[in-house]
């Protein structure tokens, strides 16, 4: 019994190191970013709380745009990554163009969006039954933050269609690097341009959004110039720009496997914001509190993240590659790893969390309920990545119609309305709600088991569309 365990779910030496070649440049890339976005967070923090409240109230709503770009890469990403397994790089060259189609189209859309409709979509979060802060003051720092922010989308939606197209070949390194160099400078200037430091202007709000921007077109300049330079190794590159051309077939299956993966993003983004703002009817206080929580959850959950995101690239060259047993093997083996490494991960957080939200200079109401919110979390993260990684599994085979249904239209029929009902409907404490409604990251689970176990994901999708 002990034997078949370790040979269906442990895997050799070799396994694991090449799992972590890729995984860990991503894992670091991603825990540089996140920590630096987890101190500029505290940073914005010292200032107040209702700074701190506009602030994370914008970051929720970047985070839609963000999660869509993404959708819009990784539609087209499932192909990219079987074509590279398969060594068809005109294929891949297609591939990345669209994606640059699909995000230049996602952020006129965020554009429109944020300039005609800011306040309203920020109103949306705040509500004055709380027992702390200042609703206007908090609207007003969020129209100052989102303002500046506006400028950095796209330098985002561009390094993600050049960081994506690498990703999919193991080039995770450059990626990471221009993420180190542009994270260390966002925290530099976040610490001049918030606090006023070395001559620099006192700017608040508008220091940390700027100092953002900043450090994402440094690190898209990085990338796309290291990309253009080694066209040599990077094959798609090659001519990828002198035609806007993307033949039918292949744009017909990456729109028939891509679009529901990018309305899944979009929705279950959008779902993400929804369910914050229900939490959000609460008061100010629930804002804040939130806010320090998912700093620090963010922070741990880059674990099982990359790890997902790493799945989708060892699973898909074998499948591009038509080895399906060696697939089905790899995938067992990394969901068993992941589930694993993120227990851990998740016993860490409990522990830290106790003395995190003292960092911050607010009241010790939002404090303690910041503390009870990284608990809670803590106790459901092996929930999540497993969840995470089946959908990976999933999306690697080009499953993304069965991907919307287990992503979106769970978060929406099942989760969204228990969130609604129980913040609107029940006079609970914040912190049952915020229980019941992560719980049901179990249902989740059970689903993604049943369906990874189908082995409906096990298809060599480049093959089938030609």
């Amino acid at each position: 019994m002990i034997h078949q365990f370790r040979q269906k779910f442990i895997g050799d030496k070799a396994f694991y190191s090449h799992v972590m070649s890729i995984a860990v440049p991503m894992i670091i890339q991603n825990a540089i970013t996140s920590f630096v976005s987890f101190l500029d967070n505290i940073m914005v923090g010292q200032i107040g709380t209702e700074q701190m409240s506009g602030v994370a109230i914008v970051n929720q709503l970047i985070f839609v745009f963000n999660i869509c770009i993404f959708g819009g890469v990784s539609g087209a990403g499932i192909f990219g990554t079987q074509f590279f397994g398969k060594g068809d790089y005109e294929g891949q060259k297609y591939t990345f163009r669209f994606k640059l189609y699909a995000c230049a189209l996602i952020t006129l859309i965020a554009f429109a969006l944020a300039l005609t409709l800011d306040t309203q979509l920020i109103s949306l979060y705040l509500n004055d039954t709380g027992s702390v802060g200042n609703i206007t003051l908090a609207l007003e720092y969020g129209r100052d933050y989102l303002s500046v922010m506006l400028l950095g989308l796209i330098p985002f939606a561009l390094f993600q269609t050049y960081g994506n197209t690498l990703r999919e070949m193991g080039h995770t390194l450059v990626p990471m690097a221009a993420s180190l160099i542009a994270v260390f400078t966002n925290l530099i200037l976040d610490y001049l341009l918030i606090f006023g430091v070395g001559g620099f202007p006192a700017m608040g709000v508008k220091g940390a959004a700027l100092a953002t921007i900043i450090a994402r077109y440094l690190e898209c300049i990085i990338v796309v110039i290291w990309t253009h330079l080694n066209s040599e190794r990077n094959k798609f590159i090659v001519g990828a720009y002198r035609s806007p051309k993307i033949p039918l077939p292949v744009l017909k299956a990456i729109l028939k496997k891509g679009t529901p993966l990018m309305i899944n993003e979009m929705l279950w983004s959008t779902g993400m914001t929804v369910i914050v703002q229900c939490y959000a009817v609460r008061g100010l206080e629930v804002v804040a509190a939130q806010n320090i929580s998912s700093t620090i959850t963010n922070l741990f959950n880059i674990v099982y993240i990359q790890l997902g995101s790493a799945i989708s690239v060892v699973v898909g060259q074998l499948l591009g590659a038509g080895k399906l047993k060696e697939a089905k093997d790899a995938d067992n083996k990394m969901l068993f790893f992941v589930v694993a490494a993120c227990t851990g991960m998740a016993a860490l957080m409990a522990v830290v969390g106790r003395y995190f939200p003292n960092i911050y200079n607010t009241e010790e109401t939002i404090k303690v309920l910041a503390r009870q919110f990284i608990v809670i979390s803590a106790l459901i993260m092996p929930l999540c990545a497993f969840c995470h990684s089946t959908y990976f599994t999933l999306r690697s085979g080009g499953k993304t119609g069965v991907t919307f249904l287990f992503d979106s239209v769970y978060t929406w029929i099942l989760v969204i309305p228990l969130a609604y009902c129980l913040s609107r409907f029940t006079n609970w404490p914040i912190t049952v709600v915020f229980f019941f409604v992560q719980s049901m990251e179990f249902v989740k689970a059970v689903i993604g088991f049943f369906m990874v176990k189908s082995n409906v994901w096990l298809v060599n999708i480049v093959n089938q569309n030609g």
